[in-house]
């Protein structure tokens, strides 16, 4: 008996199609928190980092 016609006979195909059920319920949940309107003002806070000085003196939060 040769491999390929154990894993044939195994019966393994249900568990790529509860992989690919689950791979796309995580891309839908991904979508949804990604561009949920609730996320605007952290989107734009998280934007704004590349640009800032590092200052957070002034926002009265100290660096550890």
């Amino acid at each position: 008996m040769r491999l390929s016609d154990i894993m044939s006979h195994a019966g393994l195909a249900g568990y790529a199609e509860i992989a690919m059920i689950l791979f796309f319920g995580v891309f839908v949940a991904i979508l949804f928190r990604v561009f949920a309107r609730t996320r605007d003002g952290e989107l734009d806070r998280v934007s704004r980092l590349p640009l800032d000085d590092g200052d957070l003196e002034d926002r009265g939060r100290v660096r550890p």
